[in-house]
């Protein structure tokens, strides 16, 4: 397939689960068993087609639809893979985990059961937004896909329907409406420059803006990146606008908040990304401050962490900081960091939801939240004993497990720009790291047990498959990085924008860029060089 090849894949990926979201309310008010069904089939189909895809695209292709207004490239096909394996984890996941509080598992969250309807479909409404998002090359389009994503995630946010959850949910949607709507002003501000230029409709398409970001006003790209970065990053959770998240992911229904912690921060991120980075490398500065905010963030997501007893607001806080990490690989502009921020970017994704799913399982079992009230468990819950430990350590940074391999590729690209304050801050913030996660992993499994745990047992199978599937695949990613190297290097090639032809960049490109190969620096010749798009020596 040549590349910008038209395909129908991108608008099915996005259509099928979009599609069952419809049809959950419809059929699932006669039959109750259809919307588990259609759910399934939604999260399958939309996984598959996203695997095609990905596949196309990895081929060498860039899949285009509606003339240029969906577009794949390699970072999308990443994304959408991404968004895709946790969405759907998440779906197998409630079937078991919802029906139980349906039937009054929590008496204070108890669902009813014609309600489950309208948690499938719109669990299918926010996964098909996310993936509308990932392949939207619509600049205001992408922040309609944004939008229409928190409003869906919203209405899961208050599933519940109790007091803490309704005011979750308010909160959630105020603050993320009203930030987001500074993205709105960034992207009309980028798209009447671009349209000046490149003039009509070609102004609204970010593959074509990013060739031309360069003659953009200086004041224009200060005020929209600001606009861009306040925007979507307050939907990506970076500090200071991050106020909602904590409230949002704890009360949410924990396949809600892996997905939201898991990959909707992600989608935000890549939003911000795909948008801010078209003005690399001609405006530096812009780099400067995200690499400044990452690095605020971090710090300040692990500082909160640490005081949290609520274990799911203490992973909340926890997902500030990391997300920290994964801007300041962006921040840092040079191809390593861009490759060390989308790989943090997806162990991120697999550690956190792994988390989630695994806190979830515990108040599945126990009905309690509070890490001072729990102990013992270890024996009791071994599964998720081993995967909430497996989480913890990749998300610390130890190995072997993928968490270490991205840290390690962060600090070695922030120490060959020379940014040693933001090295020594990312690495001691990665201590408190180890310190605020395996301290709750401790107390829970490790800790005395209390009396009023003494019945507990273990998680049903199909909470634990689950669980064990990210748990292998943070481990093999972390033995093996090599695994996930091409897409990960595709990925980075698409997102650069420098003036070499796209071939030039791909010979650039390291053969083993990954920790744990044999060099991080790329060659140019027979120079080892770490090949700046932001930085020179």
């Amino acid at each position: 397939m040549a590349e910008g090849t038209t395909s129908a894949l991108p608008v099915l990926l996005v259509i099928v689960p979009a599609a069952v979201a419809c049809l959950i309310p419809i059929l699932g008010r006669t039959w109750l068993w259809s919307r588990e069904v259609l759910a399934l089939i939604g999260a399958v189909g939309a996984f598959a087609f996203s695997v095609w895809a990905a596949g196309e695209v990895l081929g060498g292709a860039v899949l285009t639809a509606f003339g240029g207004q969906l577009y794949m490239d390699a970072l999308s096909a990443l994304l959408v893979v991404l968004v895709s394996l946790v969405g759907l984890l998440a779906t197998i996941y409630s079937l078991r985990y919802m029906k139980h509080h349906a039937e009054g598992g929590e008496t204070e969250a108890a669902a009813t059961e014609r309600r489950l309807s309208a948690y499938y479909g719109w669990l299918m409404l926010f996964i098909a937004t996310m993936l509308w998002a990932c392949v939207s090359n619509n600049i205001i389009m992408l922040y309609v896909a944004v939008e229409a994503s928190t409003i869906a995630s919203g209405l899961l946010v208050a599933h519940y329907w109790n007091r803490r959850a309704l005011e979750a949910g308010y909160k959630y949607l105020m603050l993320l409406t009203v930030g987001i709507t500074f993205s709105l002003f960034g992207c009309v501000l980028v798209y009447t420059s671009g349209a000046n230029i490149l003039g009509g409709g070609r102004g609204l398409l970010v593959s074509e803006l990013r060739t031309i970001a360069g003659q953009f006003p200086t004041t224009t790209v200060a005020l929209a990146s600001a606009f861009l970065i306040v925007g979507f990053g307050t939907k990506a959770g970076i500090a200071p606008f991050h106020p909602w998240l904590p409230d949002a992911h704890a009360e949410a229904p924990t396949p809600v908040s892996a997905l939201l912690s898991g990959v909707m921060l992600k989608v935000a991120i890549y939003a911000l990304v795909r948008t801010v980075s078209i003005f690399y490398p001609e405006h530096a500065s812009v780099a400067t401050f995200a690499l400044a905010l990452g690095v605020f963030t971090l710090v300040l997501g692990d500082l909160m962490a640490l005081a949290q007893d609520d274990v799911k607001r203490m992973l909340a806080y926890s997902s500030v900081s990391q997300m920290g990490y994964v801007l300041m690989g962006f921040g840092i502009g040079t191809q390593l960091g861009l490759y060390a921020g989308l790989f943090h970017l997806v162990n991120h994704a697999l550690a956190k939801s792994l988390l989630f799913l695994a806190a979830g399982a515990v108040i599945y079992s126990t009905g309690v939240r509070s890490i001072s009230q729990l102990g013992g468990l270890a024996k009791r819950m071994p599964v998720t004993s081993f995967c909430f430990f497996a989480g913890a350590l990749s998300l610390a940074g130890v190995p072997p497990f993928n968490g270490f391999q991205s840290k390690l590729a962060l600090l070695t690209a922030g120490a060959l720009i020379g940014s040693w304050w933001a090295v020594v801050l990312a690495l001691a913030t990665s201590l408190i790291t180890v310190l605020v996660l395996l301290r709750a992993a401790k107390s829970i499994f490790w800790g005395e047990a209390s009396a009023q745990i003494s019945e507990v047992r273990e998680a049903p199978a199909g909470l634990c498959a689950t669980m064990a599937v990210l748990a292998v695949l943070c481990l093999a990613i972390g033995v093996y990085p090599q695994g996930v190297y091409r897409p990960l290097k595709a990925a980075t090639v698409a997102l650069e924008t420098v003036s070499a032809p796209r071939h030039q960049l791909a010979d650039r490109l390291p053969s083993q860029a990954v920790p744990g190969g044999r060099q991080f620096a790329w060659k140019a010749g027979d120079k080892v060089c770490t090949n700046r798009l932001l930085h020179t020596r």
